[in-house]
């Protein structure tokens, strides 16, 4: 009997249960299987969760759904079950209750508190783990018969926990950049925003912590928020409730403040290891790789589109740092303690180098499954990256790559993206001569395949010299063939590495006579695709060209040009401003063309309330127009 869970909205929260928690030994084992499927199905109906926890918690929901089928089959087990096996399925449903609870806070909780509390709650979630893990790992699968299939899930999903309650990293990076700016407008709001104001307010918080207890959970709502006012400004964190004031995490004079600009947008923690992205803006390395390692394409300051995710070190800024903290006897922050990274690699030492020697088996299935997990493990931190080529998976995974298995071929080329993230292993990567055969699963792979061979030559690109050899070894053809033809992830890949590939001068005229243009010209037609920044980006590099100015010349794409800075978002109108200056500058017929297209008045706008960068750009062209004499 499976029971309707969906239905307990009663005083006595959850009160049905809290009593299906504690066996006691009184369980038979269809009771059991049955409470659990319910718990797992309850889980199931939950509709959405907080954004703090939402990607941990679609993880862990989705995991228990993978134990669905091995229910099932005990449901339908012939012989009677031992009094060992229904223990061992009482763990397991205990274990599920708990990761059920916490789930079910994230669901339905204070989105405020699990902001707020989001690394103690990142640690509910790891005990979770460790709960789960032990439970299954101690399932007598040959005694309940359990069949290979299920068995094989079962191991796949111990894998996953594994790597999950491993992670050091609890903060959630979308949340830090989301959270830090209406955190800064809210202390603006309260007149909290000086240091005097913060030490004022700590005094007062101390003394309502006195009249109404400590242990309050409003006094320590206050506490954390006053520590985030704290961080914003640099000053140091303290324990509020301690006379003493005893920092907890900065080691500096009491008084000392840490200058603004020195604090990472992201994590608002000074910088060891500032870098520049491509709008401009300065973040830590770590933080801002993370950033890109979720996906995102855009700066989390300005929120704008970037054209390209390499980075630059801010080297005068680093000097700036390092001289200020040698004159304030400040000690930076150390990063993650080395012997965390020993244990890691001594626990993944014997599991990389059996994965890695599997490469190179005889038995195909034995070779998929090794490439497969292979792939997994390379994205999972840099840890994981380093031991992987530490053990010689890369000269065996360019083998893969002309290998008649398309699956084999897909997991070994994103298996080499993936380990090419680490800068020594871009270096290793191009040494096995691994980008002829990148480029060829590029030219006839499946569209995955395809997808990741743009985003792993993207990667290689990031060496000067690899920007040349992969144009040699006839790359950007292919790359404009799937800008043209691929998917929208594909189209991005692709438009990503050909503007990497686009900063060397020679290869501006290989894109041109690969037909980059016209295709570059549908992505500003169709906004739908959100690349037109990307696209621009890409013809304001092409237009530094008198080959690229030539294909850009028609009047056709100067009216698209004007009607992008009429309309388009703020950084659309920087970017067509850019590439119409570029033309203006060598043609006058452009800026009449773009007179006669009305382009003047938007030009006046953008001059007046645009970026910075579009403001020089339109004040350039209002000076090339007031020489040509053209205004109307």
């Amino acid at each position: 009997m499976v029971m309707d869970v969906g239905e307990r909205d009663g005083d006595g929260e959850d009160g049905g249960w809290e009593n299906m928690g504690e066996d006691n030994g009184t369980k038979s084992p269809t009771d059991l299987v049955d409470e659990t499927v319910s718990m797992i199905e309850y889980v199931a109906r939950f509709g959405d969760y907080r954004r703090a926890q939402r990607k941990e918690c679609y993880n862990l929901a989705r995991r228990m759904k993978i134990l669905l089928p091995f229910f099932d089959e005990i449901r339908h087990h012939g012989s009677p079950i031992s009094h060992n096996c229904v223990a061992s399925l009482s763990r397991l449903k205990k274990a599920i209750r708990l990761a059920m609870k916490l789930l079910k806070t994230c669901n339905e909780g204070s989105k405020i508190h699990l902001a707020l509390e989001s690394e103690a709650i990142m640690i509910k979630f790891h005990n979770a783990y460790v709960k789960l893990t032990q439970a299954l790992e101690e399932l007598p699968f040959d005694e309940l018969e359990v069949s290979d299939e299920v068995r094989e899930q079962i191991e796949l999903m111990l894998t996953q926990l594994t790597r999950a309650k491993k992670r050091t990293d609890t903060q959630d990076i979308e949340l830090a950049v989301d959270l830090m700016p209406i955190v800064e407008r809210l202390a603006k709001k309260l007149d909290l925003h000086t240091v005097e104001d913060l030490k004022i307010e700590t005094i007062a918080v101390k003394k309502l912590s006195k009249e109404r207890g400590s242990t309050a959970e409003s006094i320590q709502q206050i506490i954390q928020l006053l520590n985030k006012f704290k961080q914003v400004l640099g000053m140091e964190i303290t324990n509020v409730l301690d006379d003493t004031d005893t920092p907890q995490k900065l080691s500096k004079c009491h008084s000392l403040v840490i200058p603004h600009e020195f604090l990472c947008p992201i994590t608002l923690e000074i910088m060891r290891d500032p870098v520049i992205v491509a709008s401009g803006q300065t973040f830590e390395r770590e933080s801002i790789q993370k950033w890109f390692d979720s996906n995102h394409r855009t700066c989390p300051k300005t929120r704008q589109t970037l054209a390209h995710l390499s980075v630059a070190p801010n080297y005068a800024l680093k000097n700036l740092i390092t001289q200020w903290c040698e004159k304030n006897s400040f000690h930076l922050p150390k990063k993650e303690d080395q012997a965390s990274s020993r244990k890691f690699f001594v626990d993944h030492e014997d599991e990389i180098s059996c994965l890695v020697e599997q490469l190179s088996s005889s038995q195909l299935e034995v070779q998929r499954k090794a490439v497969k997990n292979i792939r997994v493990l390379s994205k999972e931190n840099p840890e994981t990256r380093v031991l992987i080529a530490k053990h010689g998976a890369i000269p065996r995974l360019v083998k893969l790559l002309s290998y008649p298995d398309s699956k084999i071929q897909e997991h070994a080329v994103t298996a080499l993206l993936n380990l090419s993230i680490d800068e020594s292993n871009k270096r290793l990567i191009t040494d096995e001569h691994a980008i002829p055969a990148i480029i060829e699963v590029l030219q006839n792979g499946s569209m995955e395949s395809k997808e990741n061979s743009a985003a792993a030559l993207f990667s290689l690109s990031m060496l000067d010299e690899n920007k040349v050899t992969i144009a040699l070894e006839n790359g950007i053809p292919p790359l404009v063939d799937l800008l043209q033809n691929g998917t929208i992830r594909g189209k991005r890949d692709a438009v990503t590495a050909l503007f990497s590939l686009s900063l060397n001068q020679l290869n501006k005229v290989r894109a041109i006579e690969a037909g980059i243009v016209p295709p570059l010209m549908l992505l500003l037609e169709d906004k739908k695709l959100g690349m037109v920044d990307e696209a621009l980006s890409i013809l304001l590099l092409l237009a530094t060209h008198a080959e690229g100015r030539h294909e850009m010349g028609q009047l056709s794409f100067i009216q698209t040009l004007v009607d992008i800075i009429k309309d388009g978002t703020p950084k659309n109108k920087e970017c067509a401003t850019s590439v119409l200056l570029e033309l203006s500058s060598n043609n006058y017929s452009h800026i009449l063309a773009a007179l006669q297209f009305g382009v003047y008045e938007h030009l006046v706008q953008i001059a007046e309330s645009g970026t910075n960068r579009a403001q020089r750009k339109a004040n350039g062209l209002l000076q090339l127009m007031s020489k040509s004499e053209q205004i109307p």
